[in-house]
């Protein structure tokens, strides 16, 4: 199997650059908040107990997100020639347990792909996001505080895997067509 984590600010592409992945290598995309919400939707175990978090403005304990996670992938993975892990790892301690699931399955990390896009245009894409799609969370206070966000909290998880040698910076600026051939020349790179 072929696993990866893509990473990104609000707005950097992560959506549009998966859906490229999953047709081009036949990945399965794992959005930890797709998998959250079809979870508490289907009323499971795991589900209600996430739930009690998020109804209560909580985050989820890493260790529930890890149970959670594990399920899915253990659901999936014989159907699956890897993972695009989208919205997680989000914490050094979580990218740790990350490591020890897939390893505990006989799997890897292959790369961690962090599309990089300035801040400034962030903000011109999410705002333009927000007044094509109506999504109330795309205006420009809310934008500053999800990047701010995103900055500290992920700024010493891309060094971590910058250390580990995971971590391939991919230039976020451009056609969606010129994004996607800098991250498959990487993948190329790792597959080869």
């Amino acid at each position: 199997m072929f696993n990866l984590v893509i990473f990104g600010a609000p707005g950097s592409g992560k959506g549009t650059q998966s859906e490229r992945l999953i047709d081009r290598y036949g990945l399965t995309h794992i959005s930890t908040g797709d998998v959250l919400r079809k979870e508490i939707a289907s009323g499971t175990e795991l589900g209600k107990i996430a739930d009690s978090y998020i109804s209560r403005g909580h985050l989820i304990p890493d260790g529930l997100m890890i149970e959670i996670l594990a399920a899915e992938i253990d659901r999936l993975t014989p159907s699956s020639k890897g993972f695009i892990f989208d919205g997680f790892p989000r914490t050094i301690p979580q990218a740790e347990e990350l490591t020890r699931l897939l390893e505990a399955r006989g799997e890897k990390l292959h790369a961690v792909l962090g599309l990089e896009v300035p801040d400034e245009e962030l903000t011109a894409r999410l705002i333009n996001r927000g007044k094509v799609s109506g999504r109330s969370d795309d205006n420009p206070e809310t934008i500053k505080n999800r990047l701010g966000v995103y900055h500290s909290t992920t700024s010493p998880l891309r060094e971590y895997y910058i250390k580990d040698g995971k971590y391939k910076a991919i230039h976020g600026l451009g056609s969606v067509d010129e994004i996607f051939s800098r991250i498959s020349d990487h993948i190329g790179h790792i597959k080869d």
